[in-house]
């Protein structure tokens, strides 16, 4: 006997009342048990994916977040509190960066200031627009199928990480760019790199690495206005307490972005790793896609 219905916390649902506390008998109990036990083996398999996500995502100076969203969404939790959860774990991955690239210095003349004023309004508007999971299956899968495009063809044509840019960038593309991926991130749920970096390679805005660390911060940015945004919007009906079971998520990330900055790139070239990333990133698309068209 299965949990009531397809979702991955049916007891929560509207209406329904736990076996365990509306019949005394052995059976109900059973169901109830069944319930919690499905509940913390999928809690698990999450945090086994997130963590290798945050590996690879980390290494090439990424969050993650489009790809928490699509393992969210697989797992059947409330299309409310699916960017809420991918969010955090965004911002927990890319904080350590922008700390590293700030010393660094890789923020000087780059250009961060001029996109993060305009996209992190947008990204909170974003993300108190409202969206169904039917809508928000198919922007991701064709947001990520972009993505995954762009990433593939930046890898094919590397440059230097210190290459310098002498193509001149409008002074309109910051408050084009800002804004428009700002949205489109808010809305989905998401820290919005991914879109954002592909973009300044083919406008050439800057060097290489100091894109990784404009992306890094745009990503923190843009998680914690669109996590604003998206709590904000989450109806009352909606449990919040669930997000609190979702705890190990925090740390399988912290794991994952500690092992991806220190090995991912000493094991393998950049070159690869950008490889690997665009690759998932186009598995996870078309999968999306696939199951917004056939459902």
């Amino acid at each position: 006997m299965v949990c009531g219905n397809a979702t991955l916390y049916p007891h929560r649902e509207k209406g329904y009342v736990r076996p365990g506390l509306a019949d005394a008998a052995s059976g109900s109990r059973q169901v109830e048990f069944a319930c919690v036990f499905r509940e913390s083996f999928v809690t698990i398999l999450l945090a086994i994916g997130f963590t290798v996500v945050a590996l690879i995502y980390s290494s090439v100076g990424f969050g993650g977040g489009s790809t928490y969203t699509a393992l969210l969404l697989f797992s059947g939790l409330d299309i409310f509190l699916i960017p809420i959860v991918s969010l955090v774990c965004n911002l927990t991955v890319t904080s350590a960066g922008v700390w590293k690239s700030t010393r660094a210095g890789l923020f000087k003349n780059s250009g961060v200031f001029n996109i993060l004023v305009f996209s992190v309004p947008a990204a909170f508007l974003g993300g108190i627009t409202p969206v169904s999971r039917e809508m928000l299956v198919l922007l991701l899968g064709g947001a990520l199928l972009v993505a995954g495009l762009q990433l593939g063809w930046i890898t094919l044509n590397v440059k230097s990480p210190d290459a310098e840019i002498k193509r001149r960038v409008p002074t309109f593309a910051a408050p084009v760019i800002g804004t428009a991926v700002g949205y489109l991130s808010g809305v989905v749920g998401i820290g919005g790199g991914i879109f954002l970096a592909p973009i300044l390679h083919l406008v050439g805005w800057t060097s290489p690495r100091k894109i990784a660390a404009l992306a890094s911060a745009y990503i923190a940015a843009n998680s914690f206005a669109g996590f604003a945004g998206k709590y904000l919007s989450i109806p009352a009906e909606v449990d919040k307490s669930v997000l609190l079971e979702f705890w190990p998520l925090i740390p399988a990330v912290i794991i994952g972005s500690f092992f991806g900055h220190r090995f991912m790139l000493g094991m393998f070239p950049e070159r690869v790793v950008k490889g690997m990333t665009a690759a998932l990133i186009l598995f996870v698309a078309v999968r999306l896609l696939l199951r917004s068209f056939t459902s």
